[in-house]
């Protein structure tokens, strides 16, 4: 198969073993925790400093631009029930509690040196007109740190391509996706490719092992796009992620020998 000049990052959604070991396997990491509430600074500059000097963060945008405050999601957070009445969070309005929390974000990111942040949004926050606008208006005011924007949508989006594609050229978004599901429409004005696989587990899509044959597919999806990208993020977000993303990790291997 034809070789390009993309660089390729395997790695997973969270740490699956402790920091050190984690260090030694892979050479990036999707940081999950962030999702759920953003951490302290200082926690933030430990996780960069205590890193190898290459190594790759990216991360997942705090829930609070991304996810009402009835959400389940915010269980996790810490965050008092009477506290989340007050804020006007979610759904990637432009609101001041949205843009606040966007700050955060981008301090967060900022010192782990990130270089993308995955925007992912609920099932529920679907491809209507409203919604369009807002997030139009929200990414036209929030301003823009070191790192690119990857937007995994949910909902209802996969029937409106045109819609999805035309937001990622305007707005500037990679279009994070599961290679296994659907094909990236937009790679982002510094050619990135995004993609997180989740499983196909029931009734959690998570509780999965992805077989040798999938490997090889998301491998082959890698493989084309190297022509048409400059670097390609591949993180597992599954039980078996671990297994999977080092299993992945020497299958692209033996892809590069050929």
């Amino acid at each position: 198969m034809a070789r390009g000049d993309a660089k390729v990052l395997v790695g997973c959604c969270g740490w699956p073993c402790t920091h050190r070991a984690y260090y030694q396997r892979f050479r990036a990491i999707e940081i999950q925790s962030t999702f759920y509430r953003l951490p302290k600074l200082e926690t933030a500059t430990k996780w960069r400093r205590e890193a190898p000097e290459e190594f790759v963060f990216t991360f997942k945008a705090f829930q609070g631009i991304t996810h009402l405050p009835t959400s389940p999601t915010w269980r996790r957070s810490g965050i008092r029930t009477e506290e989340l009445r007050t804020k006007k969070f979610g759904w990637l309005r432009p609101t001041s509690d949205n843009l606040e929390a966007w700050r955060g974000i981008m301090e967060v990111g900022e010192l782990l040196r990130a270089e993308v942040c995955v925007v992912q949004c609920p099932p529920n926050f679907n491809c209507t007109s409203e919604n369009v606008e807002n997030m139009w208006r929200f990414f036209r005011k929030a301003k823009r740190g070191r790192f690119e924007i990857a937007w995994e949508p949910r909902g209802d989006w996969g029937k409106h391509p045109d819609v999805v594609r035309r937001l990622c050229k305007e707005l500037n978004l990679i279009h994070c996706v599961d290679p296994l599901r659907a094909e990236p429409l937009h790679f982002g004005s510094k050619k990135i490719a995004y993609f997180r696989l989740h499983g196909f587990g029931k009734p959690s899509i998570y509780n999965y092992r992805f077989s040798d044959e999938e490997l090889r597919r998301i491998a082959e999806v890698v493989d084309g796009l190297r022509r048409k990208t400059k670097r390609i993020y591949c993180f597992f977000n599954n039980v078996a992620m671990l297994e999977d993303a080092s299993k992945f990790g020497d299958l692209l291997e033996c892809f590069d020998s050929k």
